[in-house]
């Protein structure tokens, strides 16, 4: 038989990277990712777990060598390590990496299980240290359980990332005491610049950092010496001398990371994106629930592979609308 064509796009990048959300649920509001009285999407509207593993193995039978598994905060969906496990056993034949993108409040019940499965590192959003600030940003009292969530991570031997949202204004002076937190316990630190996705409540360029200014500030205390590799991912590395962690920054409006993107992102209700920045979409659903949905869903991905974008447009600027409509919970982190 011949072997399924690799996924390739119109640009000639090839796609071997899946970001894969499960739920648009989460139990944090975080500020600059939604409003507080966020309208989820229906159940019904979302795949099964089974049509999740589906279209997983799909993914890596065409040439995809990672998954994330995202949300929303995926470790809220009921059952997800039925799912978790079911694709680590994909690991070595096919698959090489399986991770996840979580917000931390869950990990503790879950660190052992994830880490039993395959699974070698997840990536935990961290803002803040700051009890009263976190409170401010996620609309909820949940420090104490997300730093028991690293803590548990640590100790079941996943290696754990730490990613922060820079913010004018807010968590901007603390940057550096959280790097130098995290290196402490042995966690890499990435920074992100906020992203123009959705509507949220009040004016997210007020907060806007862009990380040019963050990183000209660390490199006027620490010694930060730039690191060839990759992860796979849109951070560029650099080591901290002082701290010998590593630090990353996430520049999608201040330095586009787009030509060599490997990424792709499905939403928990089988939409596919090319970019996340982008409205180009394919609708994967309805090839899983087709009558043919093995010929459905790889015309499906032919098809998402000529509409993947060559780079994003976004844009933050006061009064100015979101450059996406929908919000990052939504298309998955």
């Amino acid at each position: 038989m011949t072997a399924p064509a690799p996924l390739i796009d119109r640009f000639d990048r090839r796609v071997t990277y899946l970001r894969l959300s499960v739920t648009d649920r989460c139990d944090l509001r975080c500020a600059y990712c939604m409003p507080e009285r966020m309208r989820f999407l229906p159940k019904a509207e979302v795949l099964t777990l089974e049509e999740l593993h589906r279209l997983a193995l799909a993914f890596i039978d065409r040439g995809v060598t990672k998954i994330r598994l995202t949300g929303g905060e995926p470790l809220v969906r009921r059952d997800v390590m039925d799912l978790v496990r079911a694709l680590g056993r994909r690991l070595g034949t096919g698959l090489e990496e399986l991770t996840l993108t979580t917000n931390g409040t869950q990990l503790s019940e879950h660190a052992e299980a994830l880490a039993a499965a395959g699974v070698k590192r997840v990536n935990v959003s961290l803002d803040t240290l700051d009890p009263a600030l976190f409170a401010r940003l996620t609309r909820r009292d949940a420090l104490v359980r997300v730093l028991e969530g690293i803590a548990a991570a640590k100790a079941a031997g996943l290696r754990v990332k730490l990613n922060a949202v820079a913010l004018k204004g807010l968590n901007e002076a603390e940057l550096p005491s959280l790097m130098e937190w995290a290196h402490g316990e042995g966690h890499d630190l990435t920074l992100i610049e906020a992203m123009p996705l959705g509507e949220v409540d009040g004016e997210r360029a007020e907060h806007y950092l862009p990380l040019t200014a963050v990183r000209d500030a660390m490199e006027a205390r620490f010694t930060l010496v730039p690191l060839a590799g990759s992860t796979g991912g849109p951070a560029r590395y650099v080591k901290v001398a002082e701290t010998g962690g590593q630090l990353g920054f996430i520049t999608p409006l201040t330095r586009n990371f787009c030509a060599s993107c490997n990424r792709v992102r499905v939403t928990a209700t089988g939409q596919f994106y090319g970019c996340l920045g982008g409205a180009e979409s394919v609708d994967l659903r309805a090839a899983l629930r087709s009558d043919a949905p093995d010929a459905r869903l790889d015309g499906a991905l032919d098809a998402a592979m000529r509409l993947k974008p060559e780079r994003h447009h976004f844009r933050i600027a006061p009064g100015v609308a979101p450059t996406v409509g929908r919000h990052m919970s939504v298309t998955g982190g």
